[in-house]
């Protein structure tokens, strides 16, 4: 790879890096063909890009991102790292998740999701747990829907109630 080449591809990292709000980094060595290229076809069902980096090219590219601390993730690179770009924060870790059901690998070495970053394998379940703007900002329609229900539940209760109060005082007239 020329000068002009490398400069061209950390400047490629940089915006992918500075434009992306979720991205993982993982390790897939030692997976076959077969299995890199299954592991990709999921992701890609699953609106995730799969990138295999340098790591002296993605740390380079680390620095510099401007509006991003990404200093931590640099302990993680060393040995082979692919990095998996997304928009919904665990959709990575779903499928990683999912895939090593019946693979040893890909490994978990970080992710930055949303400004937070999650360093080690172990993160794993964590990351699948959160939430996505979809899901929480329906979590917090229900919430607020679920006043207005009973109040208007109780209201219209109470209406038959008064309704049949004065039928019955009009039939009495």
């Amino acid at each position: 790879m020329t000068r002009e080449e490398k400069a061209k591809y950390i400047e490629d990292l940089t915006t992918e890096l500075q434009e992306t709000g979720v991205f993982y980094l993982a390790d897939t060595s030692e997976l076959t063909v077969e299995k890199i290229n299954d592991f990709r076809g999921k992701c890609f069902k699953n609106g995730i890009s799969v990138q295999v980096v340098k790591n002296t090219l993605l740390a380079k590219a680390m620095d510099q991102v401007e509006d991003k601390e990404l200093g931590e993730l640099r302990e993680v690179l060393s040995g082979p790292t692919s990095v998996l770009y997304a928009e919904v924060g665990n959709a990575p870790a779903k499928v990683i998740k999912d895939f090593r059901k019946k693979n040893e690998k890909p490994l978990l070495k970080a992710a930055f999701v949303d400004h937070a970053i999650y360093i080690g394998d172990d993160q794993l379940d964590a990351l699948t747990a959160i939430k996505s703007k979809e899901e929480l900002i329906g979590d917090i329609v229900s919430l607020l829907q679920s006043p207005a229900k009973n109040v208007v539940s109780g209201l219209k209760g109470q209406g038959d109630k008064i309704a049949g109060i004065v039928k019955t005082l009009s039939e009495r007239a």
